[in-house]
């Protein structure tokens, strides 16, 4: 059974179709890109998987661990162990890394989090991702870099340890050190029961990263489907030959 199964999905956004009939089959342990020109429908396509109510599904299915989630909320989704990082994540003043960080594993989990081995995990993570400790009691993101932000959402995976982790333009606006440190998260998150789709538009992140299938998505369509060598070819040749 695959963990995640797309069928003919079509989705519209203010009334524009986007996808216009996306097939994908994910399994635990892999790793997927999708990549493609801006506009091509890949932030689409994650909204679409958490049903973002600005996104309207008017065809198809998608599976996830033999169930359809078409009509579940988002937080439905997320409890079934579904994660999506965010290409702009939201400053939340007033709220702790830590407090969000908290709240969010004992909503998912259904059980109270002990804090002390909490905060021990947290910083254990954030020593691996070369991430200040004193950022823990810090408000969620507000004033934190780019880098800083795009590392929190790492960290938010590694804690909340879902099934499948979808991580929407992670590498956009990072630099060498910084992708090197995500991937390393990426990395450190993998193993034989989970699966990460990561959404890119360039191959950055694929530098540092070993990768099981790369899709190639343009005007609402999957183009091509192959191994990490497509992305180096689409590195080289760009995305023209697939419009």
């Amino acid at each position: 059974m695959n963990l995640l199964e797309i069928n003919d999905l079509h989705v519209n956004a203010d009334e524009k179709e986007i996808l216009k009939g996306i097939n994908l089959k994910i399994n635990k342990g892999e790793i997927h890109v999708i990549m493609g020109p801006n506009g091509s429908g890949k932030t689409t396509t994650a909204n679409a998987i958490l049903n973002n109510s600005q996104y309207l599904k008017t065809n198809g299915e998608i599976i996830f661990e033999g169930e359809n989630i078409n009509n579940l909320k988002t937080d439905e989704i997320a409890k079934k162990g579904i994660f999506m990082s965010f290409q702009l994540p939201e400053e939340i003043p007033g709220i702790s890394v830590t407090d969000f960080l908290k709240f969010a594993k004992s909503k998912i989990t259904g059980k109270p989090v002990k804090i002390f081995e909490f905060k021990d995990e947290l910083k254990k993570y954030m020593e691996e991702l070369n991430m200040n400790p004193k950022n823990m009691e810090r408000s969620l993101n507000v004033g934190f870099s780019g880098g800083e932000k795009k590392k929190n959402e790492i960290l938010q995976m590694l804690v909340l340890n879902p099934k499948l982790a979808i991580l929407d333009e992670t590498d956009s606006g990072l630099d060498v050190d910084a992708i090197k440190t995500v991937s390393k998260g990426i990395e450190m998150f993998k193993n034989q029961n989970n699966a990460i789709l990561i959404i890119t538009h360039n191959t950055k992140i694929l530098h540092s990263l070993k990768v099981d299938f790369v899709h190639v998505l343009v005007n609402g369509k999957i183009a091509k489907t192959g191994t990490q060598e497509l992305a180096r070819e689409i590195e080289e040749n760009g995305y023209e030959q697939y419009k």
